[in-house]
């Protein structure tokens, strides 16, 4: 069985056979081949400050929201820039690193429940334009670092009264459909 130091060991070394090896892309020389995404590469690394660092243990909560939102008719949303509504699924995941030192959980899934379903309830049965105003865009991609951060600031007050609540990374998903998600994800500070 290879270990872990010999297994990083030999990814180094093929990542460097990748970065030295020459591709000829459309006629572009020394372009660097797509041997590991660089992302991979980090989070075998352990991650840096900009990605998601290896963290073993992850506790996700789903529920749902239904919305009415619009894109106040810019073209470039189509059909869609009318007002319109939408059944999101969300699952928010909670990644750490250790369990909490006494009850061996990434969170208390009660709290964490209860945490996403007050978030959520700011937006459930709600119009966005309403809620963000008329100048913003509330696409899918926005309303995950919407849910995130509301997410985040919960936790904070939370933290409060327990310091060992949650320490690690979060991440939203809103699915639309079985076909198109998005996602936003970062650490807790």
């Amino acid at each position: 069985m290879i270990g872990v130091k010999h297994f990083i060991h030999v990814i180094s070394l093929v990542t460097l056979l990748c970065i030295s090896a020459k591709a000829s892309n459309f006629g572009v020389t020394n372009a660097r081949p797509r041997c590991f995404s660089s992302s991979l590469i980090s989070q075998l690394r352990g991650g840096d400050a900009t990605s998601r660092p290896y963290l073993p243990y992850t506790l996700a909560i789903r529920d749902s929201i239904m919305i009415a939102h619009s894109f106040h008719n810019n073209p470039n949303f189509g059909p869609a820039g009318g007002l319109h509504g939408a059944t999101y699924t969300v699952d928010v995941e909670f990644a750490s690193k250790e369990l909490h030192p006494e009850c061996n959980w990434v969170i208390d899934i009660g709290a964490a429940s209860e945490m996403v379903a007050d978030v959520l309830k700011q937006y459930n049965y709600k119009n966005l334009d309403d809620v963000f105003g008329e100048e913003v865009m509330t696409t899918t991609e926005f309303m995950c670092k919407a849910v995130f951060d509301g997410i985040v600031q919960k936790l904070k007050d939370k933290q409060v009264m327990d310091e060992n609540l949650f320490e690690g990374w979060i991440k939203v998903t809103l699915w639309e459909s079985h076909k198109a998600w998005a996602s936003f994800e970062g650490p807790v500070s």
